[in-house]
C-alpha cells in the first residue's frame, strides 16, 4: 500500500553528467611493505585531480577491495561532493575486471582514466581532450612521452600511412631525461635502461601539426566511451596480468594508440620519501643521503640479498591475503 506521492515526481529535472569522466581504481590491501605509502600516493593523486582540473568532469573511484583505511578515506571525500561516482568492491576483481566496469558505468563521452599512482599537472585534461577532437580514431592518448613497442600499434602506423595529412618519423627523439624520468618511477636500473635507451628508437607521427610518439601506455590513458565498448569485455583472470589484451584488442579494431611530447602527467610509483611530490602533502623532501642509508641500501639492493627479501615477502603476504581469501 502506498500512502502519499513520491515527492521525486515533482523534480523537473535530474544532474547531467559531464562531458568527461576521469576514473581511477585503487588497491591498497594494507598499509605495509610495499604498500606504507600508497595511501599518500592516493592522496596525492585525487588532489592533483581536484586542483588541476580546470574544465568541469565527473569523478569516478573504483575501489578494488582495499583495507578499511583507504576505503574510509575515499567514503569521506564522496561525502564532501569531491567524487562523484564511488563503487567499493568486496573482492580483488582484477584491474582488466575494474576496467570492464567503469568503461561501462562511466556516463561521460570521453574517459579519462589513472592509476592511483599518477599525478596530473595544470590544464592536463583540455589538452587531452583538444588532441582526442582531432583525432576521432584515437582509441588511447597517454598525456606523457613514452617509448613503445610498435607491435601494439600496427593499426597507427598503417592509418598513418594512409593519411596524406600524417608523417612518420623513425628515429631517437625522446630525450633520456624524459626515458628515464618515467623508468625511475618504475623502479629500473638506470644501467640497464642507459642500455636499453641506446638500443632503443621511437616512432613519432605529426599530424595537422601536432607530434606524438606511437604507442600508449596502461597506467594512464584518455579514451571514447564509445570505442572502448567495442572491445569489451577485457578477459580477466589475474590482478594485473590482463591489461596488455586492452592494447591488442584496440589495435585489432583499428584504433589508434598514442602519447603526447609532452608532460601532462607522471607516474609516481608507490614513494613519495624524497621526491618532489611529498609538498604536495605539506612535507619535506626527506634527506636520506648519509653514508649509513647509503651503505645500508647497498646491501639491500645487492640481488641475492633482494630475491631472499622478495621472497619472504610474497610468503607472508600470501598466508595473510591470498590464502585467507580463499577460506
Amino acid at each position: 500500500m502506498r500512502v502519499g506521492q513520491n515527492p521525486a515526481k515533482r523534480i523537473p529535472y535530474v544532474a547531467k553528467p559531464e562531458r568527461v569522466t576521469v576514473a581511477v581504481i585503487t588497491y591498497i590491501p594494507f598499509l605495509g611493505g610495499y604498500y606504507a605509502q600508497s595511501l599518500d600516493v592516493l592522496k596525492v593523486c585525487l588532489k592533483s585531480i581536484w586542483e588541476n582540473t580546470e574544465q568541469h568532469f565527473d569523478l569516478m573511484i573504483f575501489d578494488n577491495a582495499s583495507c578499511e583505511e583507504v576505503r574510509a578515506y575515499l567514503i569521506d571525500e564522496r561525502n564532501k561532493g569531491n567524487i562523484q561516482y564511488l563503487i567499493l568492491s568486496d573482492k580483488n576483481i582484477g584491474k582488466a575486471g575494474a576496467w570492464n566496469f567503469i568503461f561501462q558505468a562511466a556516463p561521460g563521452e570521453y574517459i579519462a582514466y589513472a592509476d592511483s599512482d599518477v599525478y596530473h599537472y595544470p590544464k592536463w585534461l583540455s589538452a587531452l581532450v583538444k588532441d582526442m577532437d582531432l583525432l576521432p580514431k584515437l582509441g588511447m592518448l597517454t598525456g606523457m612521452p613514452l617509448r613503445s613497442s610498435e607491435e601494439y600499434s600496427t593499426a597507427t602506423l598503417d592509418w598513418s600511412k594512409a593519411n596524406p595529412d600524417a608523417s612518420l618519423e623513425v628515429g631517437s627523439f625522446l630525450p633520456w631525461e624524459d626515458f628515464w624520468k618515467h623508468a625511475r618511477s618504475l623502479g629500473a636500473d638506470e644501467t640497464e635502461m642507459r642500455a636499453r635507451y641506446a638500443e632503443g628508437e621511437d616512432i613519432r607521427l605529426t599530424y595537422q601539426h601536432r607530434q606524438f610518439y606511437v604507442g600508449a601506455g596502461h597506467f594512464q590513458f584518455m579514451t571514447r566511451k564509445d570505442i572502448i565498448q567495442q572491445v569489451l569485455p577485457i578477459p580477466s583472470r589475474r590482478p594485473m596480468g590482463e591489461v596488455r589484451l586492452l592494447d591488442i584488442a584496440l589495435n585489432d579494431a583499428g584504433f589508434l594508440r598514442l602519447s603526447t611530447k609532452e608532460w601532462h602527467v607522471q607516474h609516481i610509483g608507490n614513494q613519495l620519501s624524497g621526491t618532489s611530490f611529498e609538498r604536495e602533502l605539506g612535507k619535506q623532501p626527506s634527506t636520506t643521503g648519509n653514508r649509513t642509508t647509503k651503505r645500508k641500501n647497498k646491501f639491500l639492493n645487492w640481488h641475492p640479498v633482494r630475491r631472499i627479501l622478495q621472497g619472504i615477502y610474497h610468503w607472508i603476504f600470501k598466508i595473510l591475503y591470498i590464502d585467507q581469501e580463499d577460506k
